[in-house]
Parts: C-alpha cells; sequence; structure tokens
C-alpha cells in the first residue's frame, strides 16, 4: 500500500473500522471515515481525530450528498458499514435490509463516478443454513424461509455480493469481497448480541453466562488484528480483485466449551445457563450448527492464516474492560 493513499472507511467508528483506521495511519495513509453512530462509538476514535491525517464525517452512508464528498477524496474505499448483530437483525429487520442493501449501493455507485478500488466485508451469514464444513467460497447457499427475519441479513449481505460482483463485470470497477468470520477484539461490544464480549462482561461481574439454545453449535473466532491483515494485504493484490475471499480462524469451539474457558480464564463464579432462543430473540429462530471458514483462497494467494489463539483473544478483551486485572500475551 501506498504511504499517501487516501483511503475511506465506511463505519469507521465500529470496533473494526476504528483498528483498521488507526492501522493506516501507522502505514503513513491519510483516512477517511463516515460513520452514523448507530452501532460505532465516537469513544473509538478517540486516538486518531487530532491526526492530521484523519478525517471524519458523522453521517449516514446513504447521505449522498457528504459521501460523494468524502468518495471524491479517496483513492481506495473499505465498505465496513452495516446493520450488525443477531439481535438488531430481529429486533429491526427493516432497518437491516434497507442499511445493507441501499447503503452498499450507495457506496458502489460513488465508487464508480471516481474509479475507486473498493473492498467490501460481508459475513460467513450467507452461508446460512448450509451442512457442508468448512465452508468454502464457491459453495451452494441454503437460506431459511422468509418468514424468520433471522435469515434476512444472510440474504441482503448476499445481495450485496452479488450487486458489487456486477459493478466489478459490467463496469470495471475493481472489487474485493472479504466474507468475515466472527471477528472479535477489544472494543466491541455485547450490545447486540456479540457472544465474546457478552461472555466476558458477565464472567467479570460474576453474573450469569446466558448460553442461547444448548450451547453445542460451534463457532471460529478471529482476532481483529488478524483481520486487518488479510484486508491490507488483499488490498496490495492485483489478484484478488473481483474474488471474495474467506477471512477467519480455524479454531473451532463450542458456545458452551467458551463459556466454560471464559470463566475459567477469568476466575469468575458466575454460573452458566442456557437461555431457548425463542426467549433470548424470537419464536422460530434459527440458528447454524457449525461455521467453519475454508481459508485455503487466501492462503494460497497471499499466505494469510489466523495466528492468535482463541485464549489470548479472551484475555485481549478482558483486558480491554478490566484493565488493572487482566494482561492480553
Amino acid at each position: 500500500m501506498k504511504s499517501n493513499e487516501r483511503i475511506l472507511i465506511t463505519g469507521g467508528a465500529g470496533f473494526i473500522g476504528s483498528h483498521l483506521a488507526g492501522s493506516l495511519l501507522e502505514d503513513g495513509a491519510s483516512v477517511a471515515i463516515i460513520d452514523n453512530l448507530a452501532t460505532g462509538r465516537w469513544e473509538n476514535l478517540a486516538g486518531l481525530i487530532d491526526h492530521p491525517r484523519f478525517h471524519f464525517a458523522i453521517a449516514d452512508i446513504r447521505d449522498a450528498v457528504v459521501l460523494d464528498r468524502m468518495v471524491s477524496n479517496a483513492d481506495t474505499v473499505i465498505h465496513l458499514a452495516a446493520a450488525v448483530g443477531v439481535q438488531l437483525i430481529v429486533e429491526d429487520p427493516v432497518h437491516t435490509i434497507e442499511t445493507n442493501i441501499m447503503g452498499t449501493e450507495a457506496v458502489l455507485k460513488a465508487a464508480l463516478r471516481y474509479r475507486c478500488k473498493t473492498l467490501i466485508t460481508t459475513t460467513s451469514e450467507v452461508y446460512g443454513k448450509g451442512i457442508r464444513t468448512p465452508f468454502s467460497e464457491e459453495d451452494d447457499v441454503v437460506l431459511g424461509a422468509t418468514d424468520k427475519s433471522r435469515w434476512s441479513y444472510a440474504a441482503t449481505k448476499m445481495v450485496d455480493e452479488f450487486l458489487a460482483l456486477a459493478y466489478h463485470h459490467q463496469y470495471g470497477l475493481p472489487v474485493i469481497l472479504v466474507r468475515l468470520f466472527n471477528t472479535v477484539g477489544p472494543r466491541q461490544t455485547g450490545q447486540y448480541g456479540m457472544v465474546v464480549p457478552r461472555f466476558v462482561k458477565q464472567a467479570l461481574n460474576n453474573d450469569e453466562i446466558t448460553v442461547y439454545g444448548d450451547g453445542e453449535q460451534s463457532r471460529c473466532f478471529c482476532d481483529v488484528q488478524d483481520v486487518i491483515v488479510a484486508l491490507k494485504a488483499l488490498l496490495d493484490r492485483e489478484e484478488a480483485i473481483g474474488t471474495v475471499f474467506n477471512v477467519g480462524s480455524q479454531e473451532e469451539i463450542t458456545i458452551r466449551g467458551l463459556a466454560e474457558r471464559i470463566q475459567l480464564l477469568l476466575g469468575s463464579d458466575s454460573k452458566i445457563v442456557t437461555v431457548p432462543y425463542s426467549d433470548a430473540y424470537a419464536p422460530g429462530f434459527e440458528d447454524m450448527v457449525r461455521r467453519v471458514p475454508n481459508t485455503a483462497r487466501i492462503e494460497k494467494l497471499i499466505g494469510w492464516r489466523a495466528e492468535t489463539k482463541l485464549t489470548d483473544i479472551i484475555l485481549r478483551v478482558a483486558h480491554s474492560l478490566d484493565e488493572t486485572r487482566f494482561h492480553p500475551r
């Protein structure tokens, strides 16, 4: 990446975006962010505000005037802005659908106007109810019925991918797509159902650690710093353009196992309890049994693999919530 490159991050006040912005500034890039602070937090930008190469706008990406002005001053756009978190998706499906589809459309139109390289992050949710694991980028996708709002998020992110690839194939827009698998790290909150910070906070407070469902569903958690390495490396490779990449860890653990490990690592007196999905979210809520990425494609192109172990991720999150008691490795 050029040291003087101008980069716009949508959703840059979120936990991933703020870490990415700081890293890019260290690389010598000029960084601007646009964020409406719906799920992002102003506090995440505390160490960046006064940087001479940092600029920001508190605005929605669907604000055409503001977005156009910011994209016109960028060489590269990294699109992170989205409605995120299972709880938000269930509680506010209209916001989820409109933000994800219309927001991405607005970003792509502006990027095309100024011929900006564009990296769009989507999600492992697009694999839906698929049972072939680990998930590969070319796998078929199975989603649940449309009366289950749970699947609206997956559908919107699939549309985002279709739209981005259409802009690439039809108009030649340089687009890279990244499917993130459960990115975790400091500054992430449990407000919208993010499981690791929620469990850690409950454990630190010796509150009940609430496991939704039976806890046998398994996930892989990837440290935000590993993800940033992947995103920056992909932007530097012309071969990545027009391609979808899984980015995630392959260290698999059940959600109950996650709760037990957090309880043990933090020396918590918390009791682990299970909560039916119908109580946690909504009647008829559906979830995936396993979600594990096949990362062979990105490993072949840039040699990337997630390096941070789950134990270290948990300690980093705990340290961010209680700096006096826990220290990251």
